[in-house]
């Protein structure tokens, strides 16, 4: 087998996707956007979210990242922004136990979504996430 590069061996972070609290607002309570793909024979190894700008303006701030639109918790479930003291990694509902080992393979191409519930959320005047996925892709070497 030969060694992989640097740039095919997936280390750290292969999407980033920042929102400020206009973005947010965008979105709207009990909005999702799309954020990524998971490529056909890919699956998402880490799902981490950062505080970067401290939220002001609500303090009820919940999102969850997935793929399932009705309920897209699959790497991030009902995670208080508003609470957070430090980055969240992997508390959705397919990792167990925080693990770090791939989840929601596929054979076709898949959306993740971010969706936003903060019934203030129009009222934000401050606040930044960061929303990061390592996704394996096993399919571009097929």
């Amino acid at each position: 087998m030969p060694e992989l590069s640097n740039n095919e061996a997936g280390r750290g972070f292969t999407h980033v996707y920042t929102a400020t609290y206009e973005d947010l607002q965008t979105i709207g309570n009990g909005g999702q956007l799309t954020i990524a793909t998971i490529p056909a024979g890919g699956a998402v190894e880490l799902a981490g979210v950062y505080e970067s700008v401290a939220f002001a303006g609500t303090t009820s701030l919940v999102i969850d990242v997935g793929t399932t639109t009705g309920d897209p918790d699959e790497f991030i479930d009902a995670l208080d922004v508003d609470g957070m003291s430090a980055p969240v990694f992997n508390t959705g509902d397919a990792f167990t136990g925080g693990q770090s080992q791939p989840v929601g393979g596929t054979s076709t191409a898949t959306s993740i979504v971010l969706e936003v519930t903060d019934a203030a959320i129009a009222s934000a005047t401050a606040g930044e996430i960061v929303i990061g996925l390592r996704i394996v892709d096993l399919g571009q070497f097929a």
